[in-house]
């Protein structure tokens, strides 16, 4: 194969291409790969995208190669430990290289903003009840900054490109759905909170890593979509910060125009096929002169040297095979057991309930999510993965002999009925079910089959693969043999973007195709789950088939544009037992109080948390709060495992002895909770967000909606701890806060005399922390800084830096050191349009959480200065 691209002059080469070529550069012919061309003379590879951030899933939704996943980014912050995080990118550039990709879309630093926002919409993280909340670090820009900064440290140290995301502001979509695309928001921030919040971790990633690659977010700031905002990309981003050789792209389907975008500085249009930088609107806007010749050049070069960088970095991977092979070995697998573990936080031990030990002899687990493998919130951080352990499994394995386990079910707790991949074959008996494609004729009826796919997954996800030679309207039928374990009544679902019919042994059961209710399936664009039962018989298969085409129902009224063609394509197929729900709860109770200990395992799942649309509260879904309320009152020794992204309300917290959170964990999510809850890890997790009592205390409460395309940010400043400390209103939990199996004492206090130079400040802080429990524990020193009075309004203690003793044995003693700059003791003056340290004295708390300081400092500064950059 022909690799003269790895040394080609990238200016020398934009010259020779023609202006087609360089116009199909800016776009993408798929949804996962840049363009190659191989024409006169020029060869120029393609390089392939993966979602991440908690795993690489590969180029397909629909047949998926399995992949390793990883906690999500909440469990991962909560490690507060920036070294294991380094670990994880450079884990997750060999899970890249195997899926034949060199470019992952990650990290996600966007800061979660408590909001309340009812319905079915959801935020990227602004919200505890924020759909994507998990995949973002934390509410603290500091924390954020620093974790996104070694995630894409350790990715890039093995030539995998990070693509840092999403820039900027991409925080809510209340009145997101197909009438109103979440596409149009506009962020209404003070510059002085864009700078110090929501600017701030992607300002410390490009200081400490220098991503190679920056996504832009869907909605606008100013009133301009930040994929056409000049100042932003050109300005900041590039002038500013001196991201000057990197590539900056479009969220999927987040690019809006041809002029605008390409002038503003964006390089990529993604994905493909392009519907923006095609030859006939890119050659008029050139006529026109509404776009330069030399604006083309310059982004034809951006990507050239993006591609060619990634491709001298991995020509083996770039130049390979394209096949996507799955990772696995006892390495593997030990090292995402620790992340997990280490990301896990303690909540309440009262009564040193645990470490549970052989003295339990009879252990009851009971909820909704302990025989179910969930690994991960939904939406394009979802992946299919090469094996899970449940909570159930993990802590049956970990237990000590003589202890014997028992599972009841308590509740059902799942938005959609659970997938059905486990319980189907096709015809010929192979696990999953068979996928045929058709396309349509002119009077629209169903041709031969166009290709044939046997899937295992009851997700069929047709966003990013389509069989080659597709009609502009197809239909897919999918068929297999559906075997359950019990006799009794079935609850069937099915939910579609697009149109669907069930049929169970050739009799129609649901009809989602002649008239549909708009729901949030498939990021909004999708329908309710319609639903329907009947009788199964243990091990007696049925026949199931599901027809699904891609056209749209007619449109109610001409203002509808919920007809469209949908750009995202997907049916769900689920199901499940129909319980007696109070039989549950009462079986539930019954092993409760003829057991020694309860663990109970909820929270939320895939559905819950994803993409496309909010949480419409705190609680936890279903009727868990009500089992975790009477199984406590039957047996005080329950311990409550929450699986959940963000925030959950907690009733019940009184009645309960120990509380886990444990987010999302991967793969490996119940071996790390058994490691926990048998002792084989003292849990050193703290959380990087704060828990709210109630929705009503949170920062951003009254300002939580999209108001005719506008998300307020009123709480300015103040979000998260901040808003908290400001109020005096105490949260369920703080940020920071996490138990251990151990104690720690902090002591020794040194603040050092900070060093100036020119624009530069440093000075460091030294802490001794004691181990003064009776077992090996680790703890993080949390720094907090108190800026002068005088100053303009801010926050009064803000993270600046924190330090974790690791292992740190009984009786013994650990210094740790945390070193500070300028951005530490400064604020974004609106006045002088830049950074400014003032002088004055400032008061440095450290301790083990944003309510629990230990000890107290002071840096005394004689003189400020001001600077705009890095």
């Amino acid at each position: 194969m022909d690799r003269s691209f790895l040394h080609a002059d990238i200016p020398t080469l934009v010259k020779k291409l023609a202006i087609n070529d360089k116009i199909s550069l800016l776009g993408a012919p798929n949804f996962w790969n840049t363009t190659s061309i191989s024409s006169r003379g020029i060869s120029i590879p393609s390089i392939r995208f993966s979602d991440g951030p908690n795993g690489v899933r590969g180029s397909s939704h629909f047949v998926a190669s399995p992949s390793q996943c990883i906690p999500c980014e909440t469990a991962m912050a909560s490690t507060f430990d920036p070294e294991l995080i380094e670990q994880v990118g450079r884990f997750l550039a060999a899970e890249a290289k195997c899926k034949s990709s060199v470019v992952l879309l990650a990290p996600t630093c966007n800061i979660p903003r408590q909001v309340f926002v009812p319905g079915l919409q959801r935020t990227i993280c602004r919200s505890p009840l924020g759909g994507r909340a998990f995949e973002s670090f934390s509410e603290d820009p500091h924390l954020s900054g620093t974790m996104a900064a070694s995630y894409v440290n350790g990715l890039q140290a093995e030539g995998v490109s990070a693509t840092i995301k999403h820039f900027v502001a991409n925080d809510q979509e209340h009145e997101a759905s197909r009438n109103h695309p979440r596409t149009a928001a506009e962020s209404v921030v003070s510059d002085r909170a864009l700078r110090e919040v929501y600017l701030y971790p992607f300002m410390l990633a490009q200081k400490h890593a220098k991503p190679s690659a920056f996504m832009t977010s869907y909605g606008r700031l100013k009133g301009i979509h930040c994929a056409e905002n000049r100042h932003l990309l050109q300005d900041l981003l590039r002038d500013e910060w001196g991201f000057d050789n990197g590539l900056i792209l479009s969220d999927w389907y987040g690019t809006y125009s041809v002029d605008e975008a390409l002038n503003a500085g964006l390089d990529l249009e993604m994905p493909g096929p392009s519907r923006w930088r095609t030859p006939t609107l890119v050659n008029h806007c050139l006529t026109a002169q509404k776009l330069s010749l030399a604006t083309l050049n310059e982004r034809v070069q951006n990507v050239l040297n993006f591609v060619q960088k990634q491709a001298r970095r991995n020509p083996d991977v770039v130049y390979g095979d394209g096949v996507e092979r799955t990772r696995d070995s006892p390495e593997n697998r030990k090292f995402c057991r620790q992340l997990a573990a280490e990301g896990i936080v303690l909540l309440k031990n009262d009564e040193d309930l645990m470490p549970l030990t052989s003295k339990t002899k009879k252990l009851a687990i009971i909820g909704p999510n302990a025989l179910q493998h969930i690994i991960s919130g939904g939406g394009s951080a979802a992946l299919k993965p090469s094996y899970a352990v449940s909570p159930y499994d993990g802590v049956v394995a970990g237990a000590p002999p003589g202890v014997t386990v028992q599972y009841e079910l308590g509740c059902y707790a799942h938005k959609y009925l659970p997938t059905l991949e486990n319980s189907l074959k096709t015809v010929s008996g192979e696990p999953g079910w068979l996928c045929t494609f058709y396309n349509h004729d002119a009077q629209g009826h169903l041709t031969e089959p166009v290709a044939t796919f046997v899937v295992l997954d009851t997700r069929i996800k047709l966003v990013d693969f389509l069989p080659p030679g597709l009609t502009p309207t197809w239909t897919i039928k999918l068929t297999g043999r559906l075997t359950v374990e019990k006799t009794a009544p079935f609850e069937l679902g099915l939910t579609v973007a697009g149109r669907a019919k069930l049929w169970v042994n050739g009799e129609l059961t649901i009809d989602n195709w002649t008239s549909q209710t708009p729901g949030d399936f498939f990021y909004g664009q999708g329908t309710i789950e319609e639903k329907a039962i009947v009788d199964l018989t243990a091990e007696i298969p049925v026949d199931i088939l599901v027809e699904y085409t891609n056209t749209s129902p007619p449109a109610k009224d001409e203002d509808d544009i919920s007809s469209q063609p949908a750009l995202m394509l997907g049916v769900r197929l689920g199901g499940c037992e129909k319980i007696d729900p109070d039989v549950a709860i009462q079986s539930a109770v019954a092993l409760a109080a003829e057991s020694d200990a309860v663990l109970f395992v909820g929270g939320l799942t895939p559905e819950w948390e994803s993409e496309g649309f909010d949480r419409p509260t705190l609680s936890l879904p279903g009727r868990q709060d009500e089992v975790i309320a009477k199984i406590a009152a039957a047996n005080p020794n329950t311990i409550v495992c929450i699986q959940a992204g963000s925030a959950t309300s907690m009733p019940w917290i009184a009645a309960v002895n120990s509380v886990m959170q444990t987010w999302y964990l991967g793969n490996e999510v119940g071996n790390a909770i058994g490691d926990i809850v048998w002792g084989k890890v003292n849990p050193s997790g703290k959380l990087p967000l704060t828990f709210p009592v109630c929705i009503e205390d949170t920062p951003a409460f009254l300002n939580q909606l999209s108001e005719n395309g506008k998300i307020h940010y009123r709480e300015d400043l103040f979000v998260g701890y901040k808003h908290y400390h400001a109020r005096n209103v105490k949260p369920l939990f703080e940020f920071g806060f996490g138990l251990s199996y151990t104690k720690f004492s902090f002591s020794n206090l040194v603040v050092s005399d900070a060093e100036i130079g020119v624009n530069e400040l440093t000075f460091r802080v030294t802490v001794t922390i004691k181990n003064t429990g009776l077992v090996v524990g680790s703890e993080v020193a949390q720094l907090y800084i108190t800026f002068p009075p005088g100053g303009p309004t801010t926050p009064t203690h803000q993270l600046k830096g924190f330090a974790k003793a690791k292992d740190v044995s009984p009786g013994c003693s650990r210094d740790v050191s945390i070193n500070l700059d300028k951005y530490a003791v400064s604020f974004w003056d609106t006045n002088k349009d830049a950074w400014t340290v003032s002088p004055g004295k400032y008061i440095i708390n450290v301790g083990a959480s944003s309510a629990d300081f230990r000890l107290r400092g002071e840096l005394d500064l004689k003189e400020g200065f001001t600077w705009k950059g890095l």
